[in-house]
């Protein structure tokens, strides 16, 4: 009821601008029924006087009729033809900046960003000083670059919605299994049409969950509660007893008033409504109530003096109104319109408006009170909020709920739609295998996090695991198998706001077999390790770090060429080489021991070895006699592999006794 939506025309058929009177019968009567809020009847007078004033001297006329139907048009919704009748009182001479304004307004709800930027301009050239305007240069900047995108999901809820208006949903209670909103539907009560929006007046409709959890189709409350006159924007008390909900008042030849009543729920009906009074003051409107999850508060929509302008969300307490009524200020209202206020916490509530920056029309705010008292703001973002009207959210389990909008819909009709925020699939996977890439049988794995976090899982039979994460947290995860020694893995997971997957393996080295160390290099024919040799190293003293228990023999082995005594000697140097590194690094010295083996232990074939160099069948020892048989070119393969570092397990009860 507002300028840009249905829900809101009601309570500004009360706040509709009159525009002075004109010339001839039929444009005295199309301002009346302006100044009655009654748009939807006072467009068609203007369209049809806008039509007969052809002539040259009717110029002016023209343009300030084409500004009043623009008007009339807004309020009712219809964007397009708002901005076109706006930019037609422009060509006839208009003589108000506000045109400017309000095509910025309207080209900015119909998504043409580009030119409701330079619409701002032009009344901001006028105006430097006019906030909205400001706010809404922001907001058609925000759509233009298509900033603000998040991961909710919107979907039309088609089962509630009719052929006519349907907005502000809400949920009875917490048991979350009857949704109220408002319909415009032509099962209504009331045969009379609105001539505020040309439809019938709006009830107060429902719906509930089947035993299966599905919703069933929409039917009227039942009991006292509707009337010819409308109800809408329904609102109740924690125990889900009393609705609070907004009602226009219509008199013949008088303007709309819209006030807040009250009605009990007894044995699933509604009592007649009866007025809340929340001030003396009569000409004001009151609509869009919302009650604190704590019951204390009433927070309501409202035009009286006192305001930031346009309308505001006030609050007063049930239990002591009494000088408790209060307007929520600067941080929440603007110089445009807020309403359709929602809780979601004590402290965390969600609102309309079309001051603050946005995509168009009615944008859904976010609104957390701080330790000073204050509210931190931010715009839900798309695609909760479209260049059209959204508003009226009630949320279900988690980041889930209904709000409505009149988004797709080019005759400016409400309707509801369902959101949810999809949880983030963020998770880690990968394998267990031994060193020659073989799954390692019962290998569990266990994963811990900074947030408190701790899982723990043994890996499926081919080696492979997976594990849930959450954003922004560090990780240490571990793997081990009986008969391996443990590996250790850390990392940090994305902040992003996007579903993610890491990957990671564990390569576990085997207690009770020599483990090859790849990539240690020396010089030719010396035992210095060169430099490329350090990675290697770090990650053999951090498996040391990863296993405080266990004790090794570090190992180094030649190839054929050379007498025994010379490789014995090289390879144990080369051996001592590495000893002397990680001790270097920390690894205390009495649990290590360096061996040369010279050439006197060939290496045999393993599978891995295997896939690398088919050439070599799984299980072949690579003698010196074996070696002769190849070619010169294999030959050179089989000293390479000879040629290596390796470790073997000593004992795994170092320091434990």
């Amino acid at each position: 009821m507002i300028v840009r939506n249905y829900t809101l025309l009601i309570i500004l058929a009360i706040c509709a601008l009159s525009l002075g009177s004109c010339r001839g019968a039929k444009l005295s009567t199309a301002n009346e029924q302006m100044e009655r809020g009654e748009f939807y009847d006072a467009s068609r007078t203007y369209r049809k006087i806008y039509n007969k004033l052809t002539k040259k001297e009717e110029r002016s006329l023209r343009g300030e009729v084409a500004f009043k139907m623009a008007e009339c048009h807004r309020r009712l919704n219809e964007y397009a033809r708002a901005s076109a009748a706006y930019q037609n009182a422009a060509r006839y001479g208009y003589n108000d900046s506000i045109i400017y304004l309000r095509m910025g307004q309207m080209l900015s709800a119909e998504g043409k960003y580009a030119q409701a930027i330079k619409a701002y301009k032009d009344y901001l050239d006028w105006r430097p000083d006019d906030k909205l305007a400001q706010n809404g240069l922001i907001g058609a900047q925000m759509g233009l670059e298509k900033k603000g995108g998040t991961r909710y999901v919107v979907k039309n809820a088609k089962l509630f919605n009719s052929r006519r208006a349907d907005y502000s949903p809400m949920y009875l209670d917490r048991s979350l299994d009857q949704l109220y909103f408002t319909s415009t539907n032509e099962k209504v009560t009331g045969n009379n049409k609105s001539e505020i929006t040309g439809m019938k007046k709006g009830d107060i409709w429902f719906v509930t969950k089947n035993e299966q959890g599905q919703w069933k189709r929409p039917e009227p409350v039942e009991g006292e509660l509707n009337t010819e006159v409308d109800e809408g924007s329904a609102a109740f008390s924690p125990d889900g007893s009393t609705m609070y909900l907004s009602r226009a008042r219509r008199e013949p030849n008088a303007n709309t008033g819209v006030e807040i009543y009250t009605s009990q729920r007894s044995d699933a009906k509604w009592s007649a409504p009866v007025k809340f009074e929340i001030t003396a003051d009569t000409i004001s409107s009151y609509a869009h109530p919302a009650v604190s999850p704590d019951g204390q508060w009433l927070y309501f929509v409202s035009d009286m003096p006192g305001g930031q302008g346009g309308l505001d969300i006030w609050r007063i307490n049930l239990n002591e109104r009494q000088g408790s009524l209060e307007n929520l200020g600067e941080w929440i209202n603007t110089p445009g319109d807020e309403m359709f206020p929602t809780f979601r916490t004590d402290s965390v509530f969600y609102f309309s408006s079309n001051g603050h920056p946005g995509y168009g029309g009615l944008d859904i705010f976010r609104a957390e009170l701080t330790r000073s008292g204050g509210w931190n703001m931010s715009n839900m973002g798309t695609p909760i909020n479209s260049t059209a009207d959204d508003f009226g959210m009630t949320f279900g389990e988690g980041e889930s709920g209904f709000f409505s909008s009149n988004r797709t819909d080019n005759r400016g009709y409400d309707h509801l739609f369902s959101f949810e925020l999809p949880e983030l699939k963020i998770i880690i996977s990968g394998w267990v295998l031994d060193k020659d890439e073989e799954p390692v049988p019962n290998a569990v794995i266990r994963i811990v996090g900074n947030d408190g976090s701790n899982q723990k899982q043994v890996a499926r039979n081919d080696g492979s695991f997976s594990f849930p994460l959450d954003r922004g947290v560090s990780y240490v995860m571990l793997a081990g198998a009986k008969g391996y020694l443990n590996a250790k893995q850390e990392f940090t997971s994305d902040t992003a706001e996007e579903d993610a997957e890491y990957g990671v393996d564990f390569i576990l080295a085997s207690i009770t077999k020599p483990v090859v160390v790849d990539n240690i290099f020396y010089d030719f024919d010396r035992a210095t390790l060169r430099p490329e040799s350090k990675t290697a190293l770090d990650e053999m003293a951090q498996i040391l770090r990863d296993n405080p228990n266990v004790t090794i023999e570090m190992a180094s082995h030649t190839d054929r060429k050379g007498s025994d005594e010379y490789n014995i000697d090289l390879s144990s140097r080369r051996a001592r080489s590495v000893i002397d590194y990680l001790i270097s690094v920390g690894i205390a010295p009495e649990r290590l021991q360096s061996q040369g083996y010279g050439k006197s232990r060939p290496k045999t074939i393993t599978k891995k070895l295997a896939r690398e160099y088919p050439q070599f069948p799984e299980g072949t020892i690579l003698t010196e006699e074996y070696i002769l048989t190849l070619p010169e070119a294999d030959q050179e393969v089989a000293d390479q592999i000879n040629r290596r570092t390796e470790f073997q397990v000593l004992s795994i009860d170092y320091q434990m006794f």
